[in-house]
């Protein structure tokens, strides 16, 4: 009787420690993540790509990090700046040019918007971001892990209470679908599904399908089952257009 007890004991004791194995914390699973998605070469690079009517340039390095958006290729006729300090400047061929404090504000956050996507989940070890390990599901019989990210109101800009979740695949660790909702304008709640995946010259680029759910705020963690059943509307595509990179020069 007593060994059969020993034995179960031990039987018990190895399920708690392969369970416990297999449990990751959000840091951890982000950080493989940011990892297979070209973080390293991200941190210290100069991307060039085309959204929609514009042309955007992000230089990041150890020390730096400049914003860019041009109305053309060359940035000679209209070029925004969200500089290292998070300052927005403007120029006019060549010329800076004066912008009222109020559109700074909406030109910048508009800026950092679409460089914030275009690396997505590099930023997300920034040190305003706050994560939380949710759970584990399965979308589309694929296995995910569900990362919730908020922001600490000290360096997390205008949007500071905004919430984002993270379908990250626990296999690939591949940010496949991510859903957030905003309080800006009208407010809202959004869900995107990356697709067109690339790798370029390393790292993992992705356009998204962009859905708009019915009611204005529902739970994060419903928008899967949501998309699942045809129930999310699709808005809009975000396609980013003839993407390079280099290593940035210091």
């Amino acid at each position: 009787m007593r060994v059969l007890k020993l034995l179960i004991l031990s039987t018990l004791f190895l399920t708690v420690s392969c369970k416990n194995e297999d449990v990751h914390t959000a840091q951890e699973i982000v950080d493989q993540a940011i990892a297979v998605a070209g973080g390293n070469t991200i941190a210290n690079s100069s991307i060039h790509f085309k959204f929609r009517d514009y042309y955007y340039r992000a230089t990041r390095t150890k020390n730096l990090r400049t914003l860019e958006r041009c109305t053309d290729k060359e940035c000679q006729v209209q070029q925004d700046v969200l500089n290292e300090n998070g300052e927005f400047i403007r120029f006019r061929e060549s010329e800076l040019i004066t912008v009222p404090d109020s559109m700074k504000t909406r030109y910048g956050n508009s800026i950092n918007s679409v460089h914030y996507f275009s690396v997505l989940p590099y930023g997300l070890n920034d040190p305003a971001v706050k994560k939380t390990f949710l759970d584990e599901t399965t979308v589309k019989n694929q296995p995910y892990y569900r990362i919730k990210v908020t922001f600490k109101q000290e360096g997390g800009g205008d949007d500071f209470k905004d919430e984002y979740l993270y379908w990250i695949h626990k296999e690939t660790y591949n940010v496949d679908y991510l859903a957030y909702n905003y309080q800006t304008a009208e407010g809202g709640t959004r869900f995107r599904e990356a697709y067109n995946e690339r790798i370029v010259n390393g790292v993992r680029i992705v356009d998204y399908k962009n859905y708009k759910p019915k009611n204005q705020y529902p739970p994060l963690d419903s928008l899967d089952i949501l998309f699942e059943n045809n129930e999310l509307n699709l808005l809009s595509t975000i396609d980013l257009e003839n993407v390079t990179i280099t290593a940035a020069t210091n």
